[in-house]
């Protein structure tokens, strides 16, 4: 009888040490990333003075006072504000630079001996990896939820004025965001941010922009210029497959074709023609949209960039020269 109750026991015992295995990676992390988490208060300039403007999270990223946050978050003309960090700390910041286009800015608090945290790298994450979200919608006391990454590599659309951009390998997760956390971070079980949360996606799913290559040098121009440069050729596009023949030849199945074609810009110059199809570019191929933006990167901006495209049954090579995309 004692044995069989021992051996009950059990699997009780050691779902208690599990739990508190994965108990203990979730405080560890929530007590290494809080003093890095703040809570911003923003206002806006008015007649009457500053009036709330709107609130979230950010990321210390320097002990000087730089942070990261979401672009959204602080956003608009005449936008300043005070960051809150859990040591009781209130910093006056300044907006240094915002990229509406990754949903992305970076502040400047008025204050040294910030706890930066650590970046990491999005593109090693694997679904149902165990993620931690991290906000501070209160000031002195953050916000703490755990969950998986739910899904990978999925898009999400940003708009900075006519100019509509997809932000690549959007992370998705179960971690719930709770209200206020926007511009907080997404943690791996390594304490090192793998994102910075973006938005609700729905009932139980939040997303997260990732912290990888790109965003990194997207961070590194909001920090130096305060702005990021980016090449424009001119065209509105949507994917589609490719005809049987070509299919076969390039051993792909789906191109961009072009919808529109901006009078008097690169496109158009180039010689370019809506339903033309883009199948190369820069050397690279193009199967989406996503591929074509990923060129356009600031040295591409005055350059000679070498494109294919299907046209009916023939196959073209065009030159274009993008310029740089304004605001």
């Amino acid at each position: 009888m004692e044995e069989a109750l021992v051996e009950s026991e059990a699997p009780e015992a050691a779902e208690a040490a599990a739990l508190d295995a994965y108990s203990r990676i979730v405080v560890d992390i929530s007590e290494r990333l809080a003093p890095s988490v703040a809570n911003l208060r923003v206002t806006r300039r008015s007649r009457g003075g500053h009036v709330p403007a709107g609130a979230g999270s950010a990321v210390a990223l320097t002990p000087d006072g730089f942070l990261i946050t979401s672009a959204h978050v602080v956003a608009g003309p005449g936008r300043q504000g005070r960051a809150s960090f859990v040591d009781g700390r209130e910093l006056s910041f300044r907006i240094v630079g915002i990229d509406r286009l990754s949903d992305l800015a970076v502040l400047r608090a008025e204050g040294s001996g910030l706890a930066p945290a650590t970046l990491g790298d999005a593109e090693r994450l694997r679904v149902g990896q165990l993620v931690v979200a991290i906000g501070n919608p209160n000031g002195f006391a953050g916000s703490v939820t755990a969950g998986v990454v739910s899904a990978l590599g999925r898009s999400l659309p940003a708009r900075s004025g006519r100019s509509v951009r997809y932000i690549d390998n959007v992370i998705q997760t179960d971690a719930a965001l709770n209200p206020g956390n926007s511009g907080g971070a997404l943690v791996d079980s390594s304490a090192s941010v793998v994102g910075i949360n973006t938005a609700v996606a729905g009932v139980g799913l939040g997303l997260a922009v990732p912290i990888n290559t790109a965003t990194r040098q997207i961070i590194a121009a909001l920090m130096r210029e305060g702005r990021v440069r980016r090449a424009y050729i001119g065209i509105g596009g949507g994917p589609r497959p490719l005809p049987p023949n070509a299919r076969a030849r390039l051993g792909r199945t789906a191109a961009v074709e072009i919808v529109e074609v901006a009078p008097g810009g690169p496109a158009q110059r180039a010689g370019m023609l809506a339903e033309d199809l883009i199948v190369e570019l820069a050397g690279q191929p193009v199967e989406r949209v996503e591929d074509l933006q990923r060129a356009m990167t600031a040295e591409a901006i005055g350059q000679p960039v070498p494109v294919r495209v299907i046209r009916g049954d023939r196959e073209l090579e065009l030159e274009l020269r993008p310029v740089e995309l304004g605001e």
